[in-house]
């Protein structure tokens, strides 16, 4: 949670702005297509040193779509090496594949993956189902806002950092606006939403002030994961990959902000309407025990989601696999320090989010109820 808007932003995106990844390439002479598996050639099964077996497969393949539709190739996909990511195809199944030309003019056809967009259109279509009737009219306002979010850091922030401006910059003033759609498209434009942006804005910057301090002190690169090394191999602009870091840093944790910041704000104002005698100091601990509740059950929340996201990391540490011999390998290892650094910061930010809110939202909303 966060860690990124991910699967539901991209999933939302993905439907609503369509773009055409499975299109030819740059390079003519290699294409990347959809197709349908028609049939198994020929199968061999190779038994690992571990007793888990590796499938091999020849297959014949029918493209479905660009301008080799209808044409069929053969994939060899049967040989002396022992792939590790290599899938067990059945007839019928949807795959992209990639057909290259070689030097001689033939063509050499890969199997890159399994064709997974109608299993994410449904799981889409039932996402949008669920919110909406649970939610009604907040649910609208939800996947309007995600969208939006996901359109302001695809097609401003990413061009942005790609262009070569420093993402320690464009990475705060893309996670203002962010926060600003989030919180005013899903609560209206009200005290209570104001009161929100503001908790939300000072939590960030505590957020960005812990992100470059301990960045730095643990010496964290920003190109311990696989989608940096995409990135560094790429003809692109020069990228700052510390800086990076610390934008991903600051719009993952909007996440937990804007649900822990929302809710205490809500939790005052439903303590003041239903008791609007109490002393302003009896609703802030009210609220503050409320918090703390909501507080706790995140804590674990996020720690449960790391824990399942690095679970295979988890099975190399408890059998004793390089590099994760020891306890201070493990932590030294880039990818893990750095979501150690990621996490705490943003547990951080998330507990002094929660009293900034109470006491602005028992300030601002207790003079707003005597008004009225």
């Amino acid at each position: 949670m966060i860690k990124r808007f991910s699967l539901i932003s991209l999933i939302i995106f993905y439907f609503l702005f369509p773009f055409n990844v499975l299109a030819q390439s740059s390079n003519l002479e290699t294409t990347q297509t959809k197709a349908r598996v028609i049939k198994i050639l020929e199968e061999r099964s190779l038994l690992r040193e571990n007793n888990s077996q590796s499938i091999q497969q020849d297959l014949e393949l029918l493209v479905l779509e660009g301008d080799l539709k209808g044409q069929i190739f053969i994939f060899k996909g049967i040989s002396e090496i022992d792939v590790i990511s290599g899938q067990n195809y059945k007839v019928g199944d949807r795959v992209l594949i990639s057909i290259e030309k070689d030097a001689n003019g033939k063509d050499l056809v890969y199997v890159l993956d399994y064709v997974r967009d109608r299993a994410l259109f449904w799981l889409f279509i039932l996402f949008i189902v669920v919110v909406l009737v649970v939610g009604k009219k907040i649910g609208w306002r939800s996947i309007l806002a995600l969208v939006v979010s996901f359109f302001l850091i695809l097609k401003v922030l990413a061009p942005l950092i790609l262009l070569g401006y420093n993402p320690v910059i464009i990475g705060p003033l893309a996670a203002l606006l962010v926060l600003v759609t989030l919180v005013y498209l899903t609560e209206g434009f009200n005290i209570k939403a104001h009161i929100s942006v503001i908790s939300i804005f000072f939590a960030l910057l505590v957020a960005l002030g812990l992100s470059a301090l301990f960045v730095n002190f643990a010496r964290l690169s920003g190109t311990s994961t696989e989608e940096t090394i995409f990135l560094i191999s790429a003809n692109i602009q020069a990228i700052n990959f510390q800086g990076l870091l610390l934008a991903a840093i600051i719009i993952g944790a909007l996440g937990v902000l804007d649900d822990i910041v929302v809710g205490q704000v809500e939790s005052v104002w439903q303590l003041m309407l239903n008791n609007p005698e109490r002393k302003k100091s009896e609703i802030f601990k009210s609220a503050m025990s409320i918090g703390r509740a909501h507080l706790g059950a995140i804590i674990n929340t996020l720690f449960l989601a790391y824990v399942g996201a690095s679970l295979p990391l988890v099975l190399l540490f408890s059998i004793r696999s390089e590099p994760f011999l020891s306890w201070s390998q493990v932590l030294n290892h880039e990818i893990i320090a750095t979501e150690i650094v990621r996490t705490l910061v943003g547990v951080v930010a998330l507990c002094l989010a929660m009293p900034i809110a109470t006491f602005l939202a028992v300030l601002i909303l207790d003079k707003k109820i005597k008004l009225n």
